[in-house]
């Protein structure tokens, strides 16, 4: 039985996931998101992304998660205010014990707080946080947490400097479609 409403679970998920990309309108996506119990904050735009559960999403004002992104939604993921979050990043919450004879699954929240940029083909390990106004660049594996205003790089990704300014006069985005 238990396999059963699993399969389920998927199939509704899948239909979510499909239902979520053919729906141009962002009200309609933004109305998605509350109904199934994620909270998505004022000016805050979430594009074409997989979603791995319902729920247990918390998105500030202000940010833009664009097209191509996975959120693994599993175990929670929280982005702050004025956030930025480029095209094909994925973001798990959840992986298996390597070393468990049953392959049981393991995994924590993901926290990314106010002024961040991630930019495209990051990976985020599970139960990582990103301080507030790092930047994470292009094709970093983030495996440990990031402290406040750092710029980082890498696999696994290394602080390389500090941040200097916070972009704090960006303007929302409010495009249908990203690329």
């Amino acid at each position: 039985m238990r396999k059963i409403k699993l399969q389920c679970f998927f199939i509704l998920l899948q239909l979510f996931n499909f239902i979520y990309w053919i729906c141009f309108p962002l009200f309609i996506r933004r109305f998605l998101l509350l109904l199934t119990g994620s909270k998505i904050g004022k000016d805050s735009v979430v594009q074409n992304v997989k979603f791995f559960s319902f729920g247990k999403l918390n998105i500030g004002n202000n940010t833009i998660i664009n097209s191509g992104c996975y959120l693994d939604n599993r175990r929670g993921i929280t982005v702050g205010n004025h956030c930025v979050i480029a095209h094909d990043t994925k973001i798990y919450t959840l992986g298996h014990e390597i070393d468990d004879l049953k392959f049981k699954t393991k995994g924590k929240n993901v926290d990314i707080e106010d002024y961040v940029i991630i930019f495209s083909n990051v990976l985020i390990m599970p139960g990582v946080s990103i301080g507030k106004g790092s930047v994470i660049l292009p094709g970093s594996v983030v495996t440990k947490d990031i402290p406040t205003m750092k710029v980082v790089g890498g696999n696994p990704a290394k602080i390389i400097r500090d941040r200097q300014v916070l972009h704090s006069d960006k303007e929302p985005y409010k495009y249908w479609f990203s690329l």
